[in-house]
């Protein structure tokens, strides 16, 4: 635990800034120096600190938190392995100024996107749907607000999507969202309160660690093995800390690339329900799957929410979502929720989607996506060995010894011109595992991804 010394002194530019200290999680069992750099990095982000901001001096940070001066100085040591600030000796340091030449030629290995899809060109189909959309529709209408669930044929065609892994679902179950963070937000805010506790796995998506951090949330971890949750492990939680949801990816876990098999999610789906948890399933990567296990929420229909993106599968731009709840009655208070957050999505492009499903575009979207995705998947089979991932899967799980200073390992790659993310991005707990998620999609196409693989390979071999 540590404690804040800050006073409300106003923040200018002409000196070192203070006031994005006070994001710091105080409750994180996150070792101090990393919530220091995750702190910083939030206030970057989100647009409080600025490109040439200067940062306080080390030994100013750590009086102002009553730690060592050594724990700031790895801190801001961190943030310069991230790329978040730049300094020299006697002059001070400050929030890294981004170039041009950052980007250019960058390969990002760390956001998880799909891949181009094979046999589709995806600005053409994009551009042609659009074009379709406006010349047929009532663009007045259009672009007016739409703030309920999602219009009737919408949630029709979020049905005909999720039928594959989730079987059938009412409409009335289902809300139509502007992507999956936004419906997360909403569903956290309707189903908990602060101080309430989730269970999820060691190692989560960064999205639900923000969110928990915000609403003052307790996250625990419950022990995972190669198939996610270990039963006797969640029912212990539940019976000694009371939570009010586990939260679950249990579909090519997020980074762990692990899928939960079917008398697994039978088991976690009865401890849940015996236990009154609230199961909240996020299912970005079933559908690029050619197999995959039934839905979570299936086995659990009175406890079970599902969430479905298609960010994963078909493209990020499209920012449109699929939530099933077990209710009518908690489909409407996420409604609420959304609407008092956003009001709404782009209608624009949530009928593009929605487009794309009704008339067979989407499915044949996601089979060159599937394609692109089994071929790059082997490349990494082939150049990393060690990573664990499904076949037809967007990222893989590599780990590595735990001597790895993956910090440096990440540095050294972003000389290299690329961009990698570590374990501690994900991790609940204070000592995570060594380890690297590795994505696939990201790269423009199969040589540039094999050639950024080899030089993560060399890396670690170095």
């Amino acid at each position: 635990m540590y404690a804040f010394a800050l006073g409300a002194a106003t923040v200018t530019r002409d000196r070192p800034a203070t006031a994005w200290l006070t994001h710091i999680d105080k409750a994180s069992r996150r070792p101090i120096y990393l919530a220091v750099v995750d702190a910083l990095e939030q206030a970057i982000r989100g647009g409080e600190l600025q490109a040439g901001d200067q940062l306080p001096p080390q030994r100013t940070v750590a009086d102002l938190l009553g730690v060592d001066f050594t724990t700031i100085t790895r801190a801001y040591g961190a943030a310069r392995e991230r790329g978040l600030v730049e300094g020299a000796v006697g002059r001070g340091t400050f929030v890294r100024r981004r170039s041009s030449e950052d980007d250019a030629g960058l390969v990002d290995l760390s956001m998880n996107l799909p891949p181009p899809p094979q046999g589709v060109s995806l600005a053409s189909l994009l551009k042609d749907t659009a074009g379709a959309i406006l010349d047929r529709s009532d663009v007045a209408t259009l672009m007016a607000y739409h703030a309920g669930p999602g219009p009737l044929a919408q949630r029709a065609a979020a049905v005909r999507w999720l039928e594959s892994s989730l079987g059938p679902v009412a409409t009335d179950r289902l809300v139509v969202c502007p992507g999956a963070q936004a419906a997360l937000a909403a569903l956290l805010s309707v189903l908990t309160t602060p101080g309430s506790t989730l269970v999820t796995e060691p190692l989560t998506y960064p999205g639900l660690l923000a969110l928990a951090r915000r609403m003052n949330l307790r996250l625990i971890a419950c022990p995972v093995d190669a198939e996610g949750f270990h039963p006797d492990a969640f029912e212990r939680i539940c019976a000694r800390h009371t939570p009010v949801a586990a939260y679950l990816v249990p579909t090519t876990q997020n980074p762990t690339a692990s899928t939960m098999g079917r008398n697994r999610r039978e088991d976690i789906a009865r401890i849940a329900a015996a236990r009154e948890v609230w199961l909240i399933e996020d299912d970005p990567y079933a559908r690029l799957l050619d197999a995959p296990p039934p839905a979570l929420a299936a086995l659990a229909p009175t406890h079970g929410f599902h969430l479905a993106t298609l960010s994963k599968t078909l493209s990020p731009g499209l920012r449109t979502a699929f939530l099933s709840c077990p209710t009518p009655a908690l489909a409407r208070r996420v409604t609420e929720a959304l609407r008092t957050a956003v009001m709404m999505g782009s209608p624009l492009t949530t009928a593009i989607a929605i487009r794309w499903i009704r008339d067979g575009d989407a499915e044949r979207l996601l089979a060159g996506v599937r394609a692109e995705a089994r071929a790059r998947r082997a490349i990494a089979a082939e150049i990393l060995p060690d990573a664990q991932g499904a076949p037809e899967g967007v990222h893989v799980w590599l780990r590595l010894p735990a001597h790895t200073d993956v910090g440096q390992l990440r540095a050294q790659a972003s000389l290299r011109g690329l961009s990698l993310v570590g374990a501690d991005a994900f991790a609940v707990e204070a000592e995570p595992p060594q380890g690297l998620r590795i994505s696939l999609g990201a790269p423009t196409n199969r040589k540039v991804l094999r050639d950024a693989l080899v030089s993560v390979a060399g890396l670690i071999d170095s």
